[in-house]
Order: structure tokens, then sequence, then C-alpha cells
């Protein structure tokens, strides 16, 4: 028994002076991993900062910026890890760590797959030039100004005050309208006159009227006007003419003016603006009597 422990005591002697030894042997590259991870970290701090500020310079969203700048800190960071992990000739434990650390991925990708799409999708969103915070977009259906764009959703503020919160993802594969990338866009009216009307006089005090009303139509000449059919109780005419605006409220405000101020010319010069009526007409080659309902039902 006290062979055992004895020849025990000396195998854990013999161990630990090896390990001693070791440690004596790597003290050097132990010590210079040790100041690279130091420096790494320091150095990850530093380029957080930087990239913070870089990002920030081409995307309005703090949100975006800051994860940027922590994605690119734990990069630098791992970055120092793997390198102090080379110099103490570590490589199996650093194969073995990039091999967990890709496993550990794959499950978190997979399980996260949809919140990580709209988060990727929400980074190339913010460095996009062509959409930004304030611009009044269409786009799934739905139509307002972009009030934010985070690291999962689009929102949008519609005309009527509602929020719509929409997913990157949903932003990014479908096409969008940006009405603010032009400083002009151009007004749709439809309308119909009676059949009575002048049908020259219309149409020039319609142009006329239009150019009078807004400061950026310099002429009746640069209003469109074009008679599309004969309806059932009007002549049906479409005119367009552009305007300065950028939103969508803008150019519902600019028709609902020339919808008020053509209704008020029309009025002065007595003009019809007809809606749809249905006439019975019974002429007298239809009589209805007695003695006629007595005949038919005796011929019958």
């Amino acid at each position: 028994m006290e062979e055992q422990v004895a020849t025990a005591f000396d195998n854990l002697k013999e161990k630990l002076f090896g390990w001693f030894n070791a440690i004596i042997e790597n003290l050097p590259n132990l010590v210079l991993a040790i100041l690279v991870f130091v420096i790494a970290f320091f150095v990850a701090r530093y380029v957080s900062k930087w990239v913070e500020k870089l990002v920030g310079k081409r995307v309005e969203q703090k949100s975006i910026s800051l994860v940027v700048s922590r994605i690119a800190s734990v990069i630098t960071v791992l970055v120092g890890l793997f390198l102090a992990l080379g110099i103490l000739n570590l490589s199996q434990a650093l194969t073995s760590l990039l091999a967990g650390a890709g496993v550990i991925g794959l499950v978190i990708g997979l399980a996260l797959q949809g919140t990580l799409s709209n988060t990727v999708s929400g980074i190339v969103l913010s460095f996009r030039n062509r959409i930004r915070i304030g611009n009044w977009v269409e786009t799934n259906g739905f139509s307002g100004e972009v009030m934010d764009i985070n690291l999962n959703t689009f929102i949008l503020k519609e005309a009527d005050n509602n929020i719509v919160v929409i997913p990157n993802k949903m932003i990014l594969e479908n096409p969008i309208k940006n009405f603010s990338l032009t400083t002009k866009m151009r007004v749709f009216l439809e309308c119909g006159v009676g059949y009575e009307s002048d049908l020259d006089k219309v149409q020039e005090l319609t142009k006329k009227t239009i150019a009078n009303t807004f400061d950026q139509v310099e002429s009746p000449e640069d209003v469109e006007f074009y008679y599309t059919e004969f309806g059932g109780s009007s002549i049906n005419y479409l005119c367009r003419f552009w305007i300065d605006a950028e939103s969508m409220l803008e150019k519902l405000r600019a028709k609902t003016k020339a919808i008020i101020e053509i209704k008020k010319a029309y009025d002065k010069e007595g003009i019809n603006i007809p809606f749809p009526i249905r006439t019975l007409q019974f002429d007298n080659n239809l009589n209805i009597n007695a003695e006629n309902i007595e005949d038919s039902f005796s011929n019958n």
C-alpha cells in the first residue's frame, strides 16, 4: 500500500514538474499571446468608434451604425484570440474552436432565419441612397412617409396618420415607388360636362383656370386636355398638368384646389357637370285603361 502511494506521489510530482517545465519553456510565447490578445481588445474599441463614425456618415439610423461597429469590434477580438492561440501552438484547439463556432453559427442561423434575413435586409436598405427617412414611398400596397428603417422593420406613416410596420425582407424583395426622388408630380383630373356644352369653350376655360391657379403652370398650353368618351350622361375628359411636389399629400392638395377652382369657373360660365340620371319616357302610343285590359283578358 505504501509503495502504491509513493508511486502515485512520484507520478504526480513528475507531472507537475513536467507542466512547470512546459510553462517555463513556453513563457515567452504565453506572454506574447497575452500581449497580442490585450492589444486586440484595445484596438477593437478604436475600431468600433471609427466604424461607427464612418457608417454614421452614410446611414442616418443610429441603430445600424451601432450594430455594424459592434460586429467590427467582435471580429477584431476574434482575430486577436486566434493569433494568440496560434502563438501558443494550440492549432488543434484553434481548429476545434472554429468547428464549434461553425456548428453553433449554423444552428443559430437556422433557428433565427427570418430574423437574420430581416436584419441583413435592414442593413442593405440603410445603405441605399434612394431610400431615406422622410421620403414618400409606395410599396407592398401601402403608401406613406418613411419614419424609420431599423434592423427588423420598415416603418411608414400613411396620409391618414396610421403607422404601417413592414418586415425589411418584404421591402427588399418587392418593388418600391419613391415619390421623393423627383421634384415634380403629375396631377390627373377626370371630369365630364353636359352634352349641350360648347366643348371648345370647356377646353379653353379648363386649361386657363389651371394655369391661373398654379404658379408652376406657366401657360394654358402646358396643360394637357383630352376628351375621352361619350358617357351615359356626359362627355368625359382627362386633364393633366405638372406641379412641384414630393409627396402624395401635396398632390392631393393640388388636385383638391384644381377641382374647386374648375367648379367655380364652370358655375360662373353656366357649364353643367351632370350626374348619372335615368329618364323614364311614356309616349302616347302606350294607352293603359280599363277597356284595353279587359279586351286583352277576353282575347286570351
